[in-house]
């Protein structure tokens, strides 16, 4: 198995089996490629990228099934059977979520969801499921991204979902998004993701200004890399050691992209548009219970396309009209977290077989 994975510094971690408490917590992001319902008279006519009489019931439990076993993989090996947090983007309604999290596979993990209907013309929405064990929520809320087109229309976009609660003692703020595409060019599209990165700033400079030190993340498949300007610019998304008083959030995602690797791939060209960035707390002893210790790009063999021209590529549910029984064409994204208990410092980059 290939699992991609940076950190802050470079020696091997071991956990001992005695500790009472998770010595690991893991928080991911997973765009889950058209989680529909089959059969749904009430969906948009926008909502099916595939050929909509061809999404059955049979089908739709497949995709069930398939996301349920890739979250239960995330995290086995630090002793956890799926993440504590994990966003997930294309659904489209809490009814898919519920089928998820009552999956054969994920009935046991005491998953619950943190969901809004979403203005999007396709239906489709941003969540946030979390274990009742590991985090509780206290407010949630979503946040309209209202864009004005050059033809001066004026749409709504996906919302940006923001929670606040308690991940162990900790107060954190998780805000869940899906950016506009790059449907007609990147260029093109490039000021509706400056405008999702203004909203992203506005939202995280008026919770810096409510809290002291806050611990937030911010994490989604935002149709943009690390190095895009939206990212690295607007957001703010720096470097451990090039923070300042604006580029305050951490991108751990970063080194990864700039040693080529990335979550989709589109004409033979890797993209790391899935990234969870993070303020400084994250990285504090001091300031939280649970502090940063890798990030990784979640991208076993069996998460890939194994043979033909997209070979490597991640597994997806369809290619155009053709089925393919897969999983998503995006592979998730995650962060590892150590307590102020676990032993040892964290590695900087492996990439074991």
């Amino acid at each position: 198995m290939r699992i991609l994975l940076f950190s802050t510094l470079s020696v091997c971690m071991t956990v001992s089996a005695q500790e009472s408490t998770p010595s690991f917590r893991m928080m991911a992001f997973y765009n889950v490629e058209n989680l529909f319902l089959p059969n749904n008279e009430e969906a948009s006519p926008d909502t099916y990228v595939f050929n909509r009489s061809s999404w059955d019931e049979v089908k739709y439990q497949n995709k069930i099934d398939a996301i349920a076993r890739v979250i239960v993989s995330l995290g086995n090996e630090w002793g956890l059977t799926g993440p504590d947090i994990l966003g997930v983007a294309e659904v489209e309604n809490i009814k898919v979520l519920n089928d998820l999290k009552l999956q054969s596979l994920l009935s046991g993990q005491t998953y619950d969801v943190v969901h809004f209907d979403s203005p999007d013309h396709r239906g489709i929405d941003v969540a946030l499921l979390y274990k009742r064990a590991s985090f509780i929520p206290v407010r949630s809320q979503r946040r309209p991204l209202i864009l004005r087109l050059p033809e001066g229309q004026i749409i709504r976009s996906r919302d940006v979902l923001v929670v606040t609660g308690y991940f162990g003692p900790d107060l954190i703020h998780i805000l869940v998004n899906h950016w506009p595409s790059r449907r007609g060019g990147s260029e093109r599209s490039d000021y509706l993701r400056r405008e999702a990165a203004q909203l992203n700033r506005v939202i995280i400079d008026s919770i810096s200004r409510l809290y002291s030190n806050p611990f937030i993340i911010t994490m989604g498949d935002f149709n943009d890399d690390p190095t895009s300007n939206s990212i690295y610019n607007i957001l703010g998304g720096r470097e451990a050691g090039f923070i300042t008083p604006y580029h305050n959030l951490i991108n751990p995602m970063l080194p990864l992209f700039r040693k080529g690797f990335g979550s989709l791939a589109y004409r033979d060209n890797w993209h790391l548009f899935d990234q969870i960035l993070m303020s400084r707390p994250a990285f504090s002893e001091v300031q939280a219970t649970y502090t940063f210790h890798q990030a990784g790009i979640y991208m076993p063999s069996w998460l890939k396309t194994d043979q033909g021209r997209y070979k490597g590529y991640p597994f997806r549910t369809y290619i155009g009209n053709s089925y393919q029984g897969g999983y998503s064409d995006h592979f998730p994204v995650y962060l590892i977290f150590k307590s102020k208990e676990s032993l040892g410092k964290p590695d900087i980059i492996r990439n074991p077989e």
